[in-house]
């Protein structure tokens, strides 16, 4: 783990999450990010190794904000009670116990930003429709996550490497030896689910009543991501105070792992500084 990034468990209605936890240093948070990974990834991903830039966990502690990386239901830790993982419903229920439970034992500034990769966005999405500012809830930054396939078989495509990480020189030295300690397996519910997103999406999209901005890599290839793709994309957030779609030049799906992980980062803070200036609360 980076320095000041240390390991905690979470109290998710009787279910012991494991989680990566960093603070400033110095001062009270300003807000809390809730770093949620994909399928086939821990928390570390948002605490890269291969290279000091590339971790959100320092960074925004740097900056001010609480980082709080969650192993998601069948990761980490709760892996052996699930060793065949859990549907999206069931780990949004648990992820909500967990946060009630660390929101009641930790400050959390002005409310909670969600920042979910790939899968963690489509349990962000899950977790958070039907939640407004009065939750507690400030908005949500998801990358690598659509609403229409790019592969023809989702199932298939979880077999090719070059689906997830994309040119190599965009990542730095070291990294696919360092990732190794992130890699987890699938939980084969998860991998079930997979072909139903599209349909799950369409009914969650209109629940989405905080500010959203979602973030496609250059080389992005599990989604379709045309610009209709995109103006459809947009165009189902109908309660959504503001919908904001953004590309990431030089990157690919694993953007948090690679070299544009630092400006990737930087964006969704300054997404985050927005949604607080917005409630009022970004003194």
């Amino acid at each position: 783990m980076s320095p000041g990034v240390r390991r905690i468990t979470l109290d998710a209605g009787g279910v012991t999450l494991s989680a990566l936890l960093s603070t400033p240093e110095h001062t009270a948070p300003r807000a809390t990010v809730v770093a949620v990974h994909g399928g086939g990834m821990t928390a570390g991903y948002f605490d890269g190794q291969a290279h000091p830039e590339t971790s959100l966990l320092t960074l925004g502690a740097s900056l001010g904000y609480t980082v709080l990386a969650v192993d998601r239901p069948g990761y980490g830790d709760s892996a052996a009670l699930f060793p065949d993982g859990l549907a999206l419903a069931e780990q949004a229920v648990l992820l909500r116990a967990a946060l009630a439970d660390f929101t009641s034992r930790y400050p959390s500034g002005a409310g909670l930003f969600w920042l979910a990769h790939s899968y963690g966005g489509k349990l962000a999405l899950s977790t958070c429709a039907g939640l407004t500012g009065r939750d507690g809830l400030l908005g949500l930054d998801i990358s690598g996550c659509g609403h229409r396939f790019a592969p023809t078989d989702p199932q298939e495509g979880l077999k090719q490497t070059q689906r997830h990480w994309g040119p190599l020189r965009l990542y730095p030295q070291g990294t696919f030896r360092v990732s190794t300690a992130l890699v987890a397996p699938m939980p084969p519910r998860e991998a079930g689910e997979l072909g139903h997103w599209t349909e799950l999406f369409a009914a969650l999209a209109p629940r989405i009543q905080v500010p959203i901005r979602l973030t496609f890599a250059e080389h992005e290839a599990w989604w379709h991501h045309g610009e209709q793709d995109l103006a459809d994309l947009a165009s189902r957030l109908t309660a959504a105070p503001r919908v904001q779609i953004d590309r990431q030049p030089d990157a690919g799906h694993n953007i948090s792992l690679g070299w544009a992980a630092r400006s990737y980062h930087l964006r969704a803070l300054a997404f985050l500084e927005d949604c607080m200036t917005r409630t009022g609360r970004g003194a």
